[in-house]
């Protein structure tokens, strides 16, 4: 098993492809390659009798070099990272994030592989596959992926929060907790029930303790060391599912908001109508300080006022 953290900082537990399984998958390539290329050649050589000897050369060139390139990255690209012999093998080539495979990175691994196994014989991919921890060829160094396995063992059910245990566990500072030991805990409470007592005990005892100086608070007393450990397991992955779907819930609505459809104003205008008429100006009304202020003197309307050089009676 091997830990692949993806794009959004999320620990996923997938399983590596063993080095007998990538090297069968790699002959069954290999031989569909080389029955594809001596096919073409045979049809190749037939047509030499028509063309030219330079001309045919020329594609025999091509050819061979379209089927031990082309053949792994068309496949790959197209079937999401799998090939003839990993598809008969359950294995799949994937991003080192988890992501599906790229056509550059199948670009990357086919040119990898025509140096390590049709010009080196493969001593550099077995070299690079025994030193690396996750059993990575030249090819995928260079294009950032990694061979997993689709057909592993069943996988255990994520550990359940004890109830009692629930309340403590929602105060516990879980930061510091490294994924190695994590990693860990779950093996052993996969394997705890096929465990002897004794050694039930102990290992749960020992991990316990390692567990203890990276978590706080304390457990409460009397709390068994499975118990202890299937609590702050469930509740490190309860809190990580939340962050995820806090994650997504910000997304959307970015993804609304970006793309022409904002969030709802409660006090916003209606919009006209392209066939709505133009109110009819207004009048500027007097603001009400101006009205009922005490020094405020409203202007004679046109229809008071006298007209100039007219008579106005006396008072």
């Amino acid at each position: 098993m091997s830990d692949v953290v993806t794009g959004e900082a999320v620990v996923l537990e997938v399983r590596v492809a063993q080095l007998p399984s990538r090297a069968v998958a790699l002959f069954i390539d290999m031989v569909v390659q080389v029955l594809a290329m001596i096919g073409l050649i045979m049809l190749l050589g037939m047509a030499s009798f028509v063309t030219e000897e330079a001309v045919v050369i020329a594609l025999m060139i091509l050819v061979m070099a379209l089927v031990t390139v082309g053949y792994p990255v068309i496949f790959e690209t197209l079937s999401r990272g799998r090939s003839l012999g990993k598809l008969a093998l359950g294995l799949r080539v994937v991003s080192d994030d988890g992501s599906p495979e790229r056509f550059r990175q199948a670009l990357f691994r086919g040119l990898a592989g025509l140096l390590e196994f049709w010009i080196l014989y493969g001593a550099p991919a077995l070299i690079s596959s025994l030193i690396s921890s996750q059993g990575k060829r030249l090819g995928d160094v260079f294009s950032g992926t990694i061979v997993i396995s689709e057909r592993g063992p069943r996988q255990s059910p994520p550990p359940q929060m004890p109830p009692a245990l629930a309340a403590w566990a929602a105060t516990l500072e879980l930061s510091r907790l490294p994924q190695e030991l994590a990693s860990t805990a779950r093996q052993y409470l996969s394997r705890w029930h096929q465990l002897s007592p004794a050694v039930q005990h102990e290992m749960g005892s020992r991990i316990a303790a390692q567990f203890a100086s990276f978590v706080s608070p304390p457990p409460p007393p009397a709390v068994p060391p499975h118990a202890y450990l299937s609590a702050v397991l469930a509740e490190r992955r309860r809190r990580t599912e939340a962050r995820i779907a806090r994650q997504m819930a910000q997304r959307s609505r970015y993804a609304r908001t970006a793309y022409g459809h904002p969030v709802p104003q409660a006090h916003a205008a209606p919009h006209p109508g392209p066939y709505a008429q133009a109110a009819p100006p207004q009048a500027p009304q007097p603001q009400p300080a101006e009205i009922f202020s005490p020094g405020a003197r409203t202007a004679p309307s046109a229809e008071t006022q006298p007209a100039s050089g007219g008579f106005t009676p006396p008072a």
